[in-house]
């Protein structure tokens, strides 16, 4: 599994916090980051990514992690979503199948963002009756 890490300026910080966090952990980390790209292009940097494999994961980082979560929810067959705390972090894998995440620099501290980090990357889909809305949103875009 290779965890997949963006942001634009607002959410740089943060990512750094992050990524050293992951690394520490021993996840392979590709950090597609372009500081002189917006959201947009850092948000679509990081689904591409994700997209070369099933079992990579992606985290995008900006100021309030809504435009992130816009754009990738756009992209087909990517399940995001924006997350501000640990537990839907975990839960967004378990019930959602979610491949990516996005975070808020302005809305979660550092220490919250390794456990959002940490929830999201050990979470594992549950498959069975989840399955169905999964079909569902990958139909959808």
């Amino acid at each position: 599994m290779t965890i997949i890490l963006g942001a634009d300026a607002h959410g740089n910080e943060l990512k750094e916090v992050i990524k050293e966090y992951l690394i520490e952990e021993g996840y392979q980390i590709n950090d597609v980051t372009d500081l002189n790209k917006d959201f947009v292009d850092n948000t679509l940097a990081v689904a591409n990514e994700v997209t070369e494999s099933d079992e990579n994961l992606g985290i995008m980082i900006d100021a309030y992690g809504a435009g992130p979560f816009m754009v990738a929810t756009k992209i087909k067959g990517m399940v995001a979503a924006e997350v501000s705390d640990e537990r839907s972090a975990y839960m967004t894998r378990g019930h959602n199948n979610a491949r990516m995440i996005t975070i808020g620099s302005e809305i979660v501290g550092q220490l919250l963002a390794k456990n959002i980090a940490k929830g999201f990357v050990t979470g594992k889909y549950d498959g069975g009756r989840h399955q169905i809305r999964v079909d569902m949103l990958n139909k959808m875009a």
